[in-house]
């Protein structure tokens, strides 16, 4: 290659001077602008030409013109003479060491979940160049496009989370590709520049094991458990002596088949282990839990681990972390779980959005300012019917801003469509938020908080809300969340408990993720997976082009307790 640019070099020589380096302007960049350097040689000049084609011809703003407009910028900046493309002692066109090494990243990225032929197109047959310049300058420009998809897919991800739900409020990270070509062009290591992109949280890094695991992690699954009748402490089920295997109980003789104590505590301490109601009950969860779960899939694992790539890079050593279909929350430090407890998400008809914001505000007896959506679907239509409705559930009828009463409305004059009226609900022990509510405001609304209706936290599905988070234990939560305050303390809060609405504000905020894991690594390292409530993780396998899973059983009804929550 050093042989051919210097022969172009020699037979134009004087052309980089003839064409003044221009100040290309960065538009929707920082402010400032690009400084173009001439091209010096045919090949370099060839380079520019396609890479004009595809930057100015581009629909702006769109990913096609980003991706132009970086590359066009970044050969720019060294007069577009190449970096991936090299000559062999016979004179021959061949890929840059650098871009061997990358090569191999390519042809191993089914480990890292991804697909080679992403990467491994047509376009970077070497062997098709000939050492035509155009063909020369079109290989390159392929290499660093294919490379920069690859440096993107392992960071942020293939696909667009959006894409898949407009409930999953997650903004890609942004890559620095010029930064990172510059990086690439540069070191003897090109596979440790690219690796360090990828996610580094605990979890990611398992799945990515299991991921190259995964045939013996199916062969090792337990022992399944048929499929019965529910099993309660003192029933008699052919069952039981497999559950006696599983738990290395002692045979019981002729009571084998016994439900009995030393089968029951096994249970529950099974069932303690995977955060279920631990009631000894052996019930359609229960027994889910025991057969690990619905039968993984790689497509499970590569959405999970695609899921990860979408979560910001730093979750911030201490941070709050919901699970939707493990409704389940936990407090983390330095990775490690600190507390934990369980949590109502919403119905699949009012979602729990997915998001990352951080937690500013403790509110102490909190009104609950009753959204729209159900003012006018739920309480409405009772006001009609029944003007006491607004006392006998402690709520104010609210009129530009002031509370009125209700027997002083013409409701002959209103309709459920035209409710001229806001609705909060005054603080007490009846308020649908309970005595706690944690504030990270968001465009959602959404927002962690206590709840009158316990009983929903005994059961195994817990998509019952209008879309904010209800928590089991909120002052548990609370004591945990302030660990690093020195003038908030859970005894503090229950001090401020009754009729008047108070503001805490922590001095540090605290990140909180409201995320959407199928599959999670368990403390002893096996995989739990949970249920596809919302139906995202489907999507996103489709979107990925992965086998479709099996779809799950589907809940057709269950039997709430008729509270009004959000």
């Amino acid at each position: 290659m050093n042989k051919i640019l210097v022969c172009l070099v020699a037979a134009l020589a004087g052309v980089g001077s003839a064409f003044p380096a221009t100040a290309q302007d960065v538009a929707g960049l920082a402010a400032g602008t690009v400084i173009i350097a001439p091209p010096r040689t045919p090949l370099a000049q060839t380079i520019k030409g396609g890479l004009s084609v595809a930057y100015y011809g581009a629909n702006k703003d769109s990913k096609a013109y980003n991706e132009a407009q970086k590359l066009y910028f970044f050969y720019g900046a060294r007069h577009f003479e190449p970096i991936w493309l090299d000559e062999t002692p016979d004179g021959q066109v061949a890929f840059s060491p650098s871009a061997q090494k990358i090569i191999k990243l390519f042809e191993a990225a089914a480990s890292e979940g991804l697909r080679p032929s992403d990467y491994l197109t047509a376009e970077l047959d070497v062997t098709t160049v000939d050492n035509d310049p155009i063909k020369m300058a079109a290989l390159e420009t392929a290499f660093s496009r294919a490379t920069m998809r690859y440096a993107t897919h392992i960071y942020t991800g293939r696909i667009v989370p959006g894409s898949i739900s407009s409930q999953l409020d997650i903004t890609p990270k942004k890559l620095d590709e010029a930064s990172l070509l510059v990086q690439l062009a540069s070191s003897n290591d090109p596979v440790k520049v690219l690796s360090a992109l990828e996610p580094t949280h605990p979890e990611f890094v398992a799945l990515k094991a299991a991921l190259a695991d995964f045939d013996r992690i199916q062969a090792e699954r337990p022992v399944q458990i048929a499929a019965g009748a529910t099993l309660r402490p003192g029933m008699s089920d052919p069952r039981v002596p497999v559950l006696r295997q599983r738990f290395e109980i002692a045979d019981a003789g002729d009571s084998a088949t016994l439900y009995d104590d030393s089968v029951v505590d096994a249970i529950k301490a099974f069932q303690k282990t995977r955060n279920l109601a631990v009631d000894g009950v052996m019930g359609p969860a229960t027994l889910a839990a025991l057969n690990g779960g619905a039968p993984l899939t790689r497509a499970d694992i590569l959405a999970n681990m695609e899921r990860w790539r979408w979560m910001p890079r730093d979750m911030g050593a201490f941070h709050v972390l919901v699970n939707i279909p493990e409704y389940r929350l936990s407090i983390n430090r330095d990775n490690r779980e600190e507390y934990t407890t369980r949590v109502v998400v919403g119905t699949t008809k009012n979602q729990t959005p997915v998001f990352s914001e951080s937690i500013r505000h403790i509110v102490v007896n909190p009104y609950w300012n009753v959204p729209s959506s159900i003012t006018k679907g739920e309480i409405a239509p009772a006001v009609l019917r029944n003007p006491g409705y607004i006392d006998s559930h402690n709520y104010d009828l609210l009129y530009n801003g002031t509370a009125i009463s209700p027997y002083s409305v013409d409701w002959s004059q209103v309709s459920a469509a035209n409710f001229p009226f806001r609705v909060r609900q005054r603080p007490g022990s009846g308020n649908a938020l309970g005595q706690i509510k944690f504030l990270f405001p968001n465009k959602h609304n959404v927002y962690l908080h206590d709840t009158p209706s316990k009983s929903l936290f005994s059961r195994d599905f817990r998509a019952y809300s209008h879309g904010c988070v209800r928590v089991q234990n909120p002052l548990e939560f609370a004591g945990a969340l302030m660990a690093n305050e020195t003038k908030i303390s859970r005894a503090s809060l229950e001090s401020m408990f009754g009729n008047s609405e108070r503001w805490v504000n922590p001095e540090r905020q605290i990140p909180v993720h409201i995320a959407y894991f199928t599959v999670r690594v368990a403390p002893d390292g096996s995989l739990q997976s949970f249920g596809d409530i919302y139906g995202h993780n489907a999507k996103l396998i489709a979107a990925m082009g992965l086998d479709t899973p099996a779809p799950a059983p589907e809940i057709i009804a269950e039997i709430g307790d008729g509270t009004i929550s959000p």
